[in-house]
């Protein structure tokens, strides 16, 4: 049994219906993780392992035209729009390790599902809505609903992999790299016949250090 704590970096994005085209939102993530491994099944080293982590992600847009160039606003700068919702994630996932367990190098791959809970939002814009509504036909994408719509949904869910690296040093701990994608089965807004969006999901990048020490071994 292990115990410890995380911190990364996750670039974010929403996949809506209409689309709204869009760069990578970046934010932070860290949190505390739990590991228990269990058993080895032939040359695979079995665990379980849940989170509890703060993660910011969003969407960020790109305000673009027919020719791919920034729209300006009022002030002829670059029109622009991203959303930051602060979440409380709690992924877990079976893992299975190749490598050395106690000592030295081990590569690793996780999955499972990820729950999520709205904790806030804010957003960065350079414009106002009765400006952005005067000129929706400069823009390449006409969709601007999101830009006023508060979270309905404040539960996420979906499923989260991962690939990664672990270096044990006896009696210190246990040292992780890893890189996660989690695609979300939730919607952020509804999506009924009556809503605006037929869709309104996650997607993440995370690349994340953990830092793991031993709570219990299994003597020899």
């Amino acid at each position: 049994l292990s115990v410890g704590f995380s911190a990364g970096y996750v670039m974010s994005n929403m996949s809506f219906t209409p689309k709204v085209t869009q760069s990578m939102h970046g934010g932070l993530t860290g949190g505390f993780t739990v590991r228990y491994v269990c058993e080895k099944y032939f040359k695979s080293i079995c665990a379980i392992q849940a989170e509890i982590n703060f993660a910011q992600i969003g969407w960020k847009e790109k305000i673009l035209d027919a020719k791919d160039a920034s729209v300006p606003n009022a002030n002829g700068e670059a029109m622009r729009y991203s959303r930051t919702i602060n979440y409380i994630q709690i992924p877990v996932m079976a893992r299975l390790g190749w490598g050395r367990e106690k000592k030295g190098m081990q590569f690793f791959f996780q999955a499972g599902p990820q729950f999520g809970l709205y904790i806030s939002d804010s957003e960065d814009k350079n414009f106002d809505m009765d400006y952005a509504i005067n000129h929706i036909s400069e823009r390449s994408n006409s969709t601007i609903a999101q830009d006023t719509m508060a979270v309905e949904n404040k539960f996420d869910y979906g499923i989260a992999a991962g690939l990664g690296m672990e270096y044990s040093i006896p009696h210190a701990g246990h040292i992780i790299l890893e890189g996660r994608y989690y695609y979300g089965l939730g919607n952020i807004y509804g999506n009924s016949k009556r809503d605006y969006f037929g869709r309104s999901n996650f997607g993440n990048i995370v690349i994340k250090m953990t830092y793991l020490f031993d709570i219990t071994r299994t003597k020899k």
